[in-house]
């Protein structure tokens, strides 16, 4: 029985794969393929697929793998009736309480609270004294200048 699987290629730590079709009895990993349909680079979702090679191996009886029947149904081929589409999976999230989300809002302590208007305040009686400053500076030196 012939299967559409992927086969890893690409240096260490950046997988690429190829979309290749072989024996049901052989590992991806042995080299021997009857033919290969395309790529995929799953860093860039980029697909590169030989349709009507693709179409014509599954009409003819290849059973895709969980990954490649998704690949094909995104590039719009008709997947036929006996094969499984898997469904689609949900993330688990693991300690979902230490996310910083769930986490209760914190309150600013009532020390830095009454700090911050504490320092308005100050800004606030400093600008209302600075233009009387300013205007008494301009009145002195305008008296001299007559």
């Amino acid at each position: 029985m012939l299967v559409i699987r992927l086969q890893r290629v690409g240096r260490k730590g950046h997988a690429q794969f190829r979309v290749v079709v072989q024996d049901s009895r052989r590992t991806p990993t042995s080299g021997k393929i009857v033919a290969q349909v395309g790529t995929y680079n799953p860093h860039s979702k980029e697909v590169v697929l030989d349709t009507e090679r693709a179409q014509h191996y599954l009409d003819h009886g290849a059973q895709p793998s969980a990954r490649v029947v998704l690949i094909l149904k995104k590039e719009g081929l008709k997947i036929p009736k006996w094969v499984k589409v898997p469904a689609k999976q949900e993330g688990k999230i693991r300690h979902a309480e230490k996310l910083r989300r769930n986490q209760p809002k914190e309150e600013a302590p009532t020390g830095e609270a009454s700090s911050e208007p504490a320092a308005d305040d100050a800004v606030a009686a400093q600008a209302e004294t600075a233009p009387s400053t300013e205007a008494a500076a301009e009145a002195t030196v305008e008296t001299p200048a007559e």
